[in-house]
């Protein structure tokens, strides 16, 4: 029992301390295996039908990331910090579907012909979507993605700053991004040379509704 209160106290510190930070320590690296296990921790958020959209790219070398600032308006955290993340949608996730639920049957999560059934309902409804439905799925389960990234970076003692003021066109462009991807946001992520400055929300009864009374 004292071991799962800890636990809930270190979850509450890590929610109520982060911030979104814009300025940070050059000389701080981050190891290649720690951006990865980082990633890896961030990906066990939720996703539609556990589709899992999203790709990232990870911009931990300074010429390249160099290449990024004036895409990014020349906000220096782009250059600053360990490394910057782009958080991408896949608008063809689906294509993942059989691996996806093949895995599962082999970890015994669910019998072959469940699998089958699953991945055979989610091509149909895919096949079928409208593209900016597709979209907007894609995008939700992204920002999951993305939320959960911050926050494991937080728990291991590293800040961020997600980021959507940049030229998406001119960032597809430069890096070779095709259609079948949509950026969503780039992470700055690092050591703080600043702190984040502490924010306000609203009051809760401002945003809170029961029972579809807004």
């Amino acid at each position: 029992m004292e071991t799962n209160t800890k636990q809930g106290q270190d979850f509450f510190e890590v929610i109520k301390e982060r911030r979104s930070v814009r300025h940070y320590d050059p000389t701080v690296r981050i190891s290649e295996q720690e951006l990865k296990d980082i990633v890896t921790e961030a990906t066990l958020a939720p996703s539609g039908a556990n589709l899992q959209p999203w790709k990232f790219i990870v911009f931990n070398d300074q010429a390249v990331q160099e290449k990024l600032l004036p895409i990014a308006n020349n906000q220096r955290q782009v250059v600053d910090a360990s490394a910057v993340i782009a958080v991408l949608g896949d608008l063809e996730s689906y294509s993942y579907s059989e691996k996806i639920y093949a895995a599962a049957v082999e970890a015994g999560y669910m019998t072959e012909e469940i699998k089958n059934t699953i991945v055979a309902n989610i091509n149909g409804v895919l096949s079928q979507i409208d593209s900016n439905d597709l979209k907007n799925s894609v995008l939700i389960d992204c920002g999951l993605v993305s939320m959960q990234l911050m926050l494991v970076a937080k728990a291991r003692g590293y800040d961020t700053v997600p980021m959507a003021g940049y030229d998406t066109v001119k960032f597809k462009a430069e890096f070779g991004i095709s259609e079948r991807y949509v950026p969503v946001m780039l992470i700055a992520i690092g050591k703080a040379a600043q702190a984040g400055h502490p924010t306000v929300r609203l009051p809760i009864d401002d945003v809170l509704f029961w029972n579809g009374n807004l």
